[in-house]
């Protein structure tokens, strides 16, 4: 027989503008021996009556989260989504120890282009989603939801019984989605990805309209020792309209680096 795999923690983070409702459909999936637990960012879902203003103040409520997350004898590893993974990223490269490995989903450490940065896409992008956001939250997440899932039967699917698990959570607190939208529009985190010591394994959807593909070659060039999984037929959440695929790549993740 093999042996009984080592318990591990697996903390989920959302992106802007949901809440820890979007990870169900993963968290269904995995064995028993995986703990996962999948947090509210502040501003978002259950703590909608709270805000931060600052990628240093979103990483400081992570931080908080994985030392309670965090037991004896068990590796904890961090799933990080969107503009959640851009906090996870900046936590390991303060040498933060608690943190075993990383999967990062769909994200950048540069979301906007820059002279000497092709892999970010315009800051115009990001505003008119915003806009959007604000003026119909509802039908803005039904839409962006139905995106990612577009020609995936088993997406379709999975939607249908997420979409209004998310949208019974409260509408998120608007400081703190102008906050994750500046957070977006102006970090950079290239210069930090080489000082983080932990197994970081990157998931990006060749479809995704808000981080590149192309962004694979940087990320290796960064990190030389990073994992970079593109999905062929994903957008911007590989997790829902490739669940089981992801799942096997989190599972293969997790049983190589813990």
């Amino acid at each position: 027989m093999p042996d009984k795999p080592l318990p591990v923690s697996c903390l989920f983070v959302h992106g802007w503008g949901m809440n820890h409702s979007v990870w169900q459909p993963v968290r269904e999936k995995l064995p028993a021996w995986i703990e996962a637990c999948a947090i509210d960012l502040p501003g978002h879902g259950q703590r909608s009556s709270e805000s931060f203003n600052s990628l240093q103040s979103l990483t400081a409520d992570i931080r908080a989260q994985c030392e309670k997350a965090k037991k004896p004898g068990q590796a904890l590893v961090l799933v990080g989504w969107s503009l959640g993974a851009l906090a996870c990223l900046k936590l390991l490269s303060e040498e933060f120890s608690q943190v075993d490995a990383l999967l990062v989903v769909s994200s950048n450490p540069c979301f906007v282009s820059r002279d000497d940065w092709e892999g970010g896409i315009s800051a115009e992008v990001f505003d008119q989603f915003g806009e959007s956001l604000k003026a119909d939250f509802p039908g803005t997440i039904r839409r962006f939801l139905s995106l990612q899932v577009k020609g995936s039967e088993s997406g379709r699917a999975t939607l249908r019984n997420l979409r209004e698990k998310i949208l019974q959570q409260p509408v998120p607190d608007a400081a703190s989605l102008d906050a994750g939208l500046e957070i977006l529009k102006q970090v950079d985190l290239r210069s930090s990805l080489p000082s983080i010591k932990q197994p970081v394994s990157w998931a990006l959807g060749a479809k995704d309209g808000l981080v590149k593909a192309e962004l694979s070659d940087e990320l290796t060039r960064l990190m030389k020792s990073a994992e970079v999984k593109v999905y062929d037929n994903a957008g911007h959440a590989p997790f829902l309209s490739d669940a089981d695929e992801f799942v096997q790549q989190l599972m293969t993740f997790i049983k190589r680096y813990t």
